[in-house]
């Protein structure tokens, strides 16, 4: 084990740790989760070595934005970075993405947060019509220009969004789904963004928890947890749910994983570090945000960034398990 490693994220110009934490399971759907759970949380990864956080507003209905930003205010020398997203509190049509309701969005944001300048905001997964417009980004820029924001990324569900918004001078930040059952990214949107100088958030490691092999097919999930009600994609993009992959062939295609790591004599690696680390390990990754629902969740998520240099037999078993069993349901959707 080493330390955990620090990285420049992308144009921020800010060094974050290279695991961080998505607090989407401290705001809602996941289950139910304490405001106490949720302070021992962010607790237990800043304990840890985590410097980044990632929010929405939409988690919870600012709930998690609120306790992120109780959290920091308790650690003003801590040096963390905080990063929200916008544009979900709206029907997903271009029309909703204009400056007035960008303002009124960041307005509660930073409420929520209790800062006057958001470290990151990022465009949540707008549609593809948002992302391609040249106003989006001149109003970011006034943004950034009046102080209401730092910096500006863009979370997004394809690589073709990704890519066009790698495309644009003034993007800091892309945040993508990557995992060992979503490898997509790999073949043009890291290199992209390494070559534009933008960072690469690393969304979903888990594939919504089916990468630590604790699930299998009599796996039980609350009834507000997406990982039951979204497996259709009837409330959100699919993709975000176990990474649009058919829940049984995960299960089975997890417990391969599982093996792999047992094989590669990781000795005290977890299967969910293995895929931690997996991700951390992929050039042009500047941050991976797992979630977590408890502090023993935290702090093993954490140690993930300090986990040695996977080994190539290791590397090259994810890379024939993802051929085999994954990439035919997932590689050509997003």
């Amino acid at each position: 084990m080493s330390q955990m490693e620090h990285r420049t994220l992308g144009r921020t110009g800010r060094e974050v740790s290279v695991v961080g934490l998505g607090t989407w399971q401290l705001g809602a759907d996941w289950g139910e989760v304490s405001e106490d759970d949720a302070r021992a949380v962010l607790e237990a990864s800043a304990e840890a070595g985590v410097t980044f956080y990632d929010t929405a507003d939409v988690y919870g209905d600012g709930r998690s934005e609120q306790l992120v930003g109780r959290f920091v205010a308790a650690h003003p020398d801590a040096g963390f970075t905080v990063a929200t997203k916008m544009g979900r509190r709206a029907e997903q049509v271009p029309a909703s993405y204009v400056e007035a309701s960008f303002r009124e969005w960041l307005d509660r944001s930073r409420t929520n947060l209790g800062v006057d300048t958001i470290d990151l905001v990022q465009l949540h997964c707008p549609p593809s019509e948002v992302i391609d417009a040249d106003e989006t980004y001149d109003v970011l820029d006034r943004l950034v220009d009046d102080g209401v924001i730092a910096a500006y990324g863009v979370s997004v569900e394809t690589a073709a969004q990704a890519l066009s918004a790698i495309a644009r001078p003034h993007v800091a930040s892309i945040q993508i789904i990557l995992n060992a059952f979503r490898m997509k990214p790999l073949d043009e949107v890291l290199p992209a963004a390494a070559a534009a100088g933008v960072g690469i958030i690393a969304r979903v490691p888990l594939a919504s928890g089916l990468l630590s092999g604790k699930y299998d097919l009599d796996t039980s999930f609350a009834e507000d947890d997406h990982r039951n009600y979204n497996r259709d994609g009837s409330a959100f993009d699919v993709g975000e749910t176990f990474s649009g992959v058919d829940y049984a062939t995960g299960v089975e295609a997890a417990q391969e994983f599982s093996a792999l790591v047992s094989d590669a004599g990781l000795s005290d690696v977890t299967p969910a570090q293995a895929a931690i680390a997996w991700v951390c390990q992929q050039p042009g990754v500047s941050t991976v945000i797992p979630g977590a629902r408890n502090v023993d969740q935290a702090a093993s998520n954490a140690a993930a960034g300090q986990v040695g240099e996977l080994p190539a037999s290791f590397l090259d078993g994810v890379a024939e398990l993802y051929d085999r069993r994954i990439r035919a349901q997932v590689h050509g959707r997003w």
